[in-house]
């Protein structure tokens, strides 16, 4: 390993992209290595990025036997990322959505936070290739999220992100089992509720010129249960607990160590 940080890539049927993605990474990340996790996409994904690990040393690939959601890939990944001692591990889509190019930034804030939201509404908005429908959502997806929970953040449900290793070591990541949306929503709140430092940097996020949006109702109604869920374990709090003991498990396994 050369690296102390890792960039945790999800994919399904993202042959298209990938070495795009993993190209750009390795050219201007700075030295951050790759790791490319994969859920057998039939458009031969996977196979594609093992070619790529085989050209660069800073590539990983690890197959997962099925599609299982994008939470669960990222947990899969940042366990990898946690056994072989990484420092930061980022959070990025395949797609280009989350530029490469962003990541020093990214870095140099988790000198002093234990996590790093990449947020598209920070002094303004950043979002390029979303119809209307799709950027009110969004808005109003983080303004619920902010007045339920009381999380201050203008991104919540944002996805390009980098934990310090001892924020992602407080959380059992065996036992998250939510997806989507509301896995970016629940990550952040572990880490926020436990009174860490969380930090935003604006990004400009680009939507997917290639391939199909992973969105479905199905994420959505999950999103809009899990806010309620979180505020009851926070002991139906709306700030940071200064107590890791009070906070409630109902709903939920407990994933404190």
């Amino acid at each position: 390993m050369k690296s102390k940080a890792v960039a945790v890539v999800p994919t399904y049927n993202e042959r298209d992209n990938i070495k795009s993605v993993v190209d750009c990474l390795l050219s201007s990340s700075g030295d951050v290595d790759v790791l490319v996790v994969d859920d057998n996409s039939p458009d031969g994904t996977g196979k594609f990025a093992d070619e790529l690990a085989k050209k660069h040393a800073e590539v990983n690939v690890l197959h997962r036997k099925k599609k299982d959601g994008l939470g669960r890939a990222y947990c899969d990944g940042f366990s990898w990322a946690l056994e072989r001692s990484y420092e930061f591990m980022l959070e990025m889509d395949g797609d280009f959505s989350h530029d490469p190019k962003d990541i020093p930034k990214f870095l140099e804030a988790a000198q002093e936070a234990d996590l790093v939201i990449g947020s598209r509404y920070r002094d303004g908005i950043r979002v390029i290739n979303w119809p209307l429908n799709r950027l009110v959502l969004s808005l109003c997806a983080a303004k619920y999220v902010q007045i339920i929970t009381g999380m201050p953040f203008t991104d919540p449900t944002g996805g390009f992100k980098c934990f310090r290793r001892s924020a992602l070591e407080i959380i059992d990541l065996d036992r998250v089992r939510s997806n989507g949306y509301s896995f970016q929503i629940e990550l952040t709140h572990q880490v926020w509720r436990r009174g860490l430092k969380v930090s935003e940097v604006p990004i400009i996020f680009t939507d997917r010129f290639q391939g199909s949006s992973k969105m479905s109702p199905a994420i959505i109604r999950e999103a809009l249960v899990i806010v309620w869920q979180l505020w009851f374990r926070n002991g139906f709090r709306r700030k940071p607990s200064t107590n890791s003991g009070s906070i409630l498990t109902w709903g939920f396994a407990d994933d404190r160590k």
